[in-house]
């Protein structure tokens, strides 16, 4: 499995981060916490693109997520290796080698770390938000049922129709994902085939499917927002997000 070029493609975002940075299990993490009450025993997994907690698009909408009532969570799952915020649309990142040093075992490993430490703490329910990379390893601990809700966003490395098979058959979580128009890493055929095995309630913990005509891959994230359609893409989808989480969390 590899990346795409937009992968690494997109729009910066203005704004300035409200969290904090701290370790967690170890881990380097970036935290967003809501300004009111909120449920102690229930988090949001932040699971980032290529460009992990060095793009400030990732921090900011960490941030918002956690202005709507969850604790978020945004593990450094690159270990300080995520691609730098200059690689966007610079076309010449050598995304294979980068991508061979950050196998699904060890990133998996180190989001484990952080769950470990936050149950410590008295956390029992963790939500799975997943952009571009951070689908793979979404799925993955939806998988081996530690994770309770998935919702992704223009999904990369994923196997159609293998890994929507295994969800179905092993998984507990429901599952969201943002679609969109010209994504070639979940291509429109992709996302029918979704809908073919999960959908009209053939996976009963919930299935849906958000679709974004005129957005590209990484509309969700570093979407260019002075297009009227890729701007009501990241909005729509991260009302959907957080409607699904509000629901199932």
């Amino acid at each position: 499995m590899s990346l795409c070029t937009h992968c690494i493609a997109g729009v910066r975002h203005e704004g300035t981060p409200g969290g904090q940075f701290t370790k967690v299990g170890g881990i380097d993490t970036y935290v967003a916490t809501p300004s009111g009450d909120y449920p102690k025993d229930k988090v949001v997994l932040f699971l980032s693109d290529v460009f992990g907690l060095k793009l400030e698009n990732n921090l900011l909408l960490a941030d918002d997520y956690a202005r709507n009532g969850f604790k978020v969570y945004a593990p450094d799952y690159f270990e300080g290796d995520a691609l730098p915020a200059d690689a966007l649309n610079s076309g010449t990142f050598d995304l294979g080698s980068w991508l061979a040093k950050h196998g699904a075992d060890r990133v998996v490993g180190i989001i484990r770390s952080v769950q470990t430490a936050l149950k410590a703490e008295g956390v029992t329910k963790f939500a799975a938000i997943g952009f571009c990379f951070g689908a793979r390893p979404a799925f993955d601990l939806a998988f081996t049922s530690e994770i309770d809700v998935v919702a992704v966003s223009h999904p990369s490395l994923l196997k159609t129709p293998e890994d929507l098979e295994k969800y179905k058959a092993e998984s507990k979580a429901p599952l969201l994902i943002n679609s969109c128009t010209v994504d070639s890493q979940f291509p429109i055929e992709a996302q029918a085939k979704a809908d073919e095995i999960l959908g009209d309630g053939k996976f009963a913990p919930g299935y849906v499917r958000t679709y974004w005509e005129g957005c590209t891959h990484g509309f969700a994230v570093r979407g260019d927002l002075s297009d009227p359609k890729v701007k009501a893409g990241k909005e729509g989808a991260f009302k959907a997000t957080v409607e699904f989480l509000i629901k199932h969390l």
